[in-house]
C-alpha cells in the first residue's frame, strides 16, 4: 500500500507497476499492482481496485505530483479521474522495473531459442541441437535478439543466417510422412494436400488407393491431420484418408 511521506510528498511504493500515457504533449501515470494491468487488459480481472493501488492520475507517481483539472481538461476533455484512469489503463504503456524487464528479455530469449533449435537439426546426426549451442553459435554471428520485435520472426532470421553461413553443420527439420487416400478422392487430395507438401518422393497409384510418401514443413502436419479427418466433409471425409510419420527429423535438401 503506499505511505505518504509529509512532508517531501513522496510515495513509496511496493510491488507496483507504473502505466503511463502521453497526451497534449503531457505525461500521466498510474500506481497499479505488477501483473495486473495485463489481467485487466485481457479481462481475467474485473475488479479495478484489485488492479489500481492509489485511485488517482498522477503526473510523476514518485514524487507524488497529481494532476491538476486544468491539465486534465487539456488532455482528455474530462476532470473525472476514474473515467481517465480506464483510458490510461488501456492504451498506456506500461513502466517495467529492471529486474521485470530482465525476467522478461530471459524469458523472450529462451523461447527464441527454443523456437531455432526445435525447427534445426544436424543434418549428419539428424539431432536437434540444444539451445545453449544455438547461442554461442549465433554469437558467433553477431546475431543478438530484439526484445521490441516478433520473437518467431526473429527466429526465421536466424535459422536463415544459421543456414546460409554453416557456422555449424545445420539445416531445417522436415518431417517425412506416408499419405493414403481413396483413389476416388485423389482430385480432392490433388488440389487440399498436394500444396502442403514440400517435395514428394514416391507415388504409389492403386485402383482402389493413392498412397504418398513425401517431405513437409512440421507447421503442415496438423492441418493435413484435419483435412484427412473429414474436419471440412466438402475435401475429404472421415475415413477416406490417413496420414502415418515416417521420420519426424528429415533433412531438406
Amino acid at each position: 500500500m503506499a505511505v505518504i511521506n509529509q512532508p517531501s510528498g513522496q510515495i513509496k511504493l511496493t510491488n507496483v507497476s507504473l502505466v503511463r500515457l502521453k497526451k497534449n504533449k503531457k505525461r500521466f501515470e498510474i500506481a497499479c499492482y505488477q501483473n495486473k494491468v495485463q489481467d485487466w487488459r485481457l479481462k481475467v480481472e474485473k475488479d479495478i481496485d484489485e488492479v489500481l493501488q492509489i485511485p488517482q492520475v498522477f503526473m510523476n507517481v514518485s514524487k507524488g505530483q497529481v494532476a491538476n483539472n486544468d491539465d486534465l481538461m487539456s488532455a482528455f476533455g474530462i476532470t473525472d479521474h476514474d473515467t481517465i484512469i480506464l483510458e490510461i489503463l488501456d492504451k498506456g504503456e506500461i513502466q517495467l522495473h529492471e529486474k521485470e524487464r530482465n525476467a522478461n528479455l530471459q524469458q523472450k530469449q529462451n523461447e527464441f531459442l527454443n523456437i531455432v533449435s526445435t525447427k534445426c537439426i544436424n543434418p549428419r546426426s539428424k539431432k536437434r541441437y540444444p539451445p545453449s549451442m544455438i547461442q554461442k553459435a549465433l554469437s558467433k554471428l553477431k546475431f543478438h535478439l530484439n526484445p521490441t520485435k516478433q520473437t518467431k520472426i526473429q527466429a526465421l532470421d536466424a535459422i536463415r543466417l544459421l543456414i546460409s553461413s554453416q557456422v555449424i553443420p545445420i539445416a531445417r527439420a522436415q518431417m517425412k510422412v506416408k499419405i493414403t487416400v481413396l483413389a476416388r478422392v485423389q482430385e480432392a487430395y490433388t488440389e487440399h494436400i498436394s500444396p502442403l507438401l514440400h517435395k514428394v518422393e514416391a507415388e504409389n497409384p492403386g485402383d482402389k488407393l493413392f498412397e504418398v510418401v513425401a517431405i513437409i514443413d512440421p507447421a503442415n502436419y496438423k492441418t493435413i491431420v484435419d483435412l484427412l479427418l473429414g474436419e471440412d466433409a466438402s475435401k475429404i471425409k472421415r475415413g477416406e484418408g490417413s496420414v502415418e510419420v515416417l521420420d519426424m527429423a528429415a533433412v531438406q535438401e
